[in-house]
């Protein structure tokens, strides 16, 4: 381009500004940041699902006995699965309102700080909420087969 101006001028490596930008230093620097929060939301969503995994199967376990009875009586596998995915629902729900309440609490108080993210930012919101809540739900399942698969005489048995 440079030479349909100046055909004799020398120019040692053509780049566009926006490979320039993208190469430049800060830009490692902020892309680096970027991927490190991103690590520890992975890691900090991770330990959320093992945390819920383990308050549910404790739950379940302590709960053993008593789902034992209701399938002797003729419980369906399918009830104990409504049974203990509704409980795990309802604390994945309580914890994702007042996980979304904090989430606009912070954006708030930081709102100077934030450019070009607006408090009330809907799209993540959501998306953040679905995602932990699809993420929970999975982490739920599994005590919840664990429940529906209980022997009603070896529950019986127990204790």
């Amino acid at each position: 381009m440079i030479h349909s101006v100046n055909p004799n001028a020398s120019v040692d490596w053509e780049r566009t500004m926006d490979e320039r930008i993208e190469d430049s230093q800060a830009a490692y620097i902020h892309r680096s940041a970027a991927y490190l929060v991103g690590g520890f939301a992975a890691l900090a969503l991770l330990l959320g699902v093992v945390g819920l995994y383990g308050v549910i199967a404790y739950s379940v376990s302590q709960r053993t006995r008593e789902i034992g009875v209701r399938m002797a009586l003729g419980a369906q596998r399918s009830s104990v699965y409504k049974l203990v995915l509704s409980e795990a629902g309802r604390l994945i729900c309580v914890g994702i309102v007042l996980g979304l309440a904090g989430a606009v609490g912070a954006a708030m108080l930081m709102r100077s700080l934030l450019f070009g993210v607006q408090v009330w930012d809907a799209e993540t919101l959501v998306a953040v909420a679905v995602v932990l809540g699809v993420s929970a739900m999975v982490a739920s399942f599994i005590p919840a087969r664990r429940a529906a698969s209980v022997n009603p005489t070896e529950a019986l048995r127990a204790e």
